[in-house]
């Protein structure tokens, strides 16, 4: 991300709604945690983001978006060479929910953040830009809630399995082989990673998989690529464990999802 994006600080200003276009060109590039006032969707229009907040993680899909209310501390991690709109809304601008979500935006909404992120930020309220920003903050509410993240945890030797797995999600390591690594019985692991996420470990696991699966679907990958990537021995077995994770296999699911994002 370049130095103008690192600088920029979107509570200068009492618009309603700002946007930007970010462009990334290096690898692991992360900006750094921070919180604002104003509360921030991120959206991936090109790749993919990992956004992160206390205690979970969200992986953002291309043409999905990822609801950060002001205040809470997040940072957000893209892929190489996405491309990312970030659109800022003034607390109670807009009808938002109060926790970090996902949204499936519609075509509508997609347009008029991109549209916005190449206008003035200083605009009049009664300019054709404020027009544009109160039928997108209308719009916004209306978009459909998917609650797919990732429970993660401050726990250092929590944190260095999920760091871990995310960079290379076909890590087939078992309960007993992290154990070893992070220097615990398996017992102990298997409490804390329940306390610490509320989910077992190879549920845990799982959830972390679909996110990666639904971000490299969602960007044009195939099933037996994602297989692949994922570590599975068959497409057969990443077929069976998606449908029974989600109720459909995953071509179904995303044409139900790019449907519902369309309506």
């Amino acid at each position: 991300m370049d130095a103008s994006w690192r600088s920029f600080d979107p509570d200068l200003t009492t618009r309603p709604a700002i946007a930007l276009r970010v462009e990334v060109a290096e690898n692991d590039c992360e900006a750094p945690v921070h919180r604002h006032r104003k509360g921030q969707l991120v959206l991936a229009l090109h790749g993919g983001v990992v956004c992160e907040v206390p205690g979970s993680l969200w992986m953002v899909p291309p043409n999905c978006a990822v609801w950060v209310p002001g205040g809470m501390p997040h940072s957000n991690r893209p892929t190489p060479n996405a491309r990312i709109g970030l659109l800022f809304v003034e607390p109670g601008a807009a009808a938002l929910p109060e926790t970090c979500c996902t949204l499936a935006l519609s075509p509508l909404v997609r347009e008029l953040i991109q549209h916005l992120a190449g206008l003035p930020h200083d605009y009049p309220a009664d300019s054709a830009t404020g027009r544009i920003a109160r039928v997108l903050l209308d719009e916004l509410p209306n978009m459909p809630v998917e609650r797919l993240h990732l429970p993660t945890s401050s726990e250092p030797r929590i944190r260095r399995i999920a760091d871990a797995l995310i960079r290379d999600p076909a890590d087939r390591s078992t309960l007993p082989e992290w154990a070893r690594r992070v220097a615990l019985s398996e017992r102990s692991l298997a409490r804390l990673m329940r306390r610490e996420t509320g989910l077992s470990f190879g549920r845990w696991r799982q959830q972390l998989q679909l996110l990666v699966a639904l971000r490299e679907l969602a960007a044009g990958a195939t099933v037996q690529q994602v297989s692949a990537a994922l570590g599975y021995e068959s497409v057969t077995a990443f077929i069976v464990m998606f449908k029974k994770a989600l109720g459909q296999p995953p071509a179904k699911y995303l044409a139900a999802l790019s449907r519902a994002r369309s309506a």
